[in-house]
């Protein structure tokens, strides 16, 4: 996952990471504008966007685009999904998060992104495969595959769930769903959704500058 990121190096040397899936048919560049926006406010973060391998994806006709894990089919509230490449996605993202630790980055300051498919690799990854400390999630657009399978997490990183109140692509509901459950596993949340489609807006990315920078301080207290 790493050797073919994008990554936007820090302003200063860097004490930090968030590193940011994007969603299906997208690209590792789709975030790079929202990186450069937050630099000012967040000098010490390197940020690094994975690239989605091309692979088939049942619901577009088997048509190849990047894509973290097949999806099968769709209905109300649920996404019938491929386990297999859901959980290579998640090695490569605990893989990409060992090698900013590894680089001497603390994993309570290495944080996790994901914009919808993204979002649900991320979700699954810190919940219920990643064992050590993360700095938070960030689950934007999305929804959690996984949740209903286990009962308590492996872990309880802090997380910011954003969603789009008129989301047509990933429902309001399925990403509500999601953050009741992180509340239920007694994980420390903050739930905002805004007046938007299955999109990023600036008044958003200001709320992920705030919740990044108050999330640092508080690890430097």
């Amino acid at each position: 996952m790493l050797e073919t990121a994008l990554i936007v190096e820090a302003l200063k040397p860097a004490d930090a990471c968030v590193i940011w899936l994007h969603g299906l048919g997208a690209g590792r560049s789709d975030f790079e504008p929202v990186a450069r926006m937050l630099q000012p406010q967040l000098p010490h973060v390197r940020f690094i966007l994975p690239q989605a391998p091309s692979q088939a994806v049942t619901i577009n006709g088997g048509y190849k685009m990047p894509s973290w894990y097949d999806i099968l089919s769709i209905s109300p509230g649920k996404r019938a999904i491929n386990s297999d490449q859901l959980e290579e996605s998640s090695q490569k993202l605990i893989r990409t998060i060992e090698a900013q630790r590894d680089a001497g980055i603390d994993p309570k300051r290495i944080f996790l992104a994901g914009f919808s498919q993204g979002g649900a690799v991320v979700l699954h990854t810190a919940y219920l495969r990643w064992q050590q400390p993360l700095g938070g999630v960030m689950a934007l657009s999305t929804y959690a595959p996984t949740f209903e399978e286990v009962s308590t997490p492996v872990a309880k990183p802090p997380a910011l769930n954003m969603h789009g109140r008129y989301d047509g692509v990933v429902p309001l509901v399925m990403g509500q769903s999601a953050w009741q459950q992180l509340e239920e596993w007694g994980v420390s949340t903050t739930w905002k959704d805004y007046p938007m489609q299955h999109e990023v807006t600036h008044e958003q990315i200001l709320d992920i500058g705030n919740w990044l920078y108050a999330r640092l301080q508080d690890e430097h207290n």
